[in-house]
């Protein structure tokens, strides 16, 4: 449990040597499941309160929250280690996996959209958070020798995965003629 929290306090402190120590070690993948599970489950709390607090507003809150984050590593590994690798770039989906949740840390602080008046500033602050951890595990996961690779990747990414989830948004949310 410790060295759990000292990698999830890592990633939260944007910590560079963490995102490497989890990077490498091939059993940090349960826990960096377990960080996205926080993560779904601030989202789903915080989804109760937008709506009716009921399960199925937290359920919701919760898939929807993993379904962005499936989304957002699928496109961060696609531009990652194809569209913008350097030849050093070598990762496997599971140093992915592992640097990507870990750098989902940030976003158990969704929870404190409950706060409606708060609501969007929190969303811009952990979005921007996210960002900034995600930057830091795609350095050492990709192997890139320069941050302003990474900076690129995560923003080309985040607008592309934005780009997609309103894309599905407006598909599932359009009506029937």
């Amino acid at each position: 449990m410790t060295l759990f929290l000292h990698r999830f306090f890592g990633a939260l402190a944007l910590d560079a040597g963490a995102f490497e120590d989890i990077e490498a070690d091939r059993h940090a993948s349960a826990q960096s499941a377990l960080v996205v599970a926080l993560v779904c489950t601030a989202a789903g709390i915080a989804s109760m309160e937008l709506g009716v607090a009921s399960p199925a507003s937290f359920l919701s809150g919760a898939i929807i929250a993993l379904g962005i984050w499936l989304v957002w590593v699928m496109v961060v590994g696609v531009i990652g280690t194809i569209d913008l690798a350097e030849p050093e770039t070598h990762s496997s989906i599971g140093e992915l996996l592992r640097t990507l949740g870990f750098a989902a840390a940030p976003g158990v602080f969704i929870v404190f959209t409950i706060f409606r008046s708060a609501a969007p500033l929190v969303i811009v602050m952990v979005s921007l958070w996210m960002i900034a951890a995600a930057v830091l595990g795609m350095r050492q996961a990709l192997d890139y020798r320069h941050t302003s690779r990474a900076v690129a990747v995560c923003t080309l990414a985040w607008l592309v995965s934005i780009g997609i989830v309103a894309a599905v948004m407006v598909l599932l949310t359009r009506k029937v003629e």
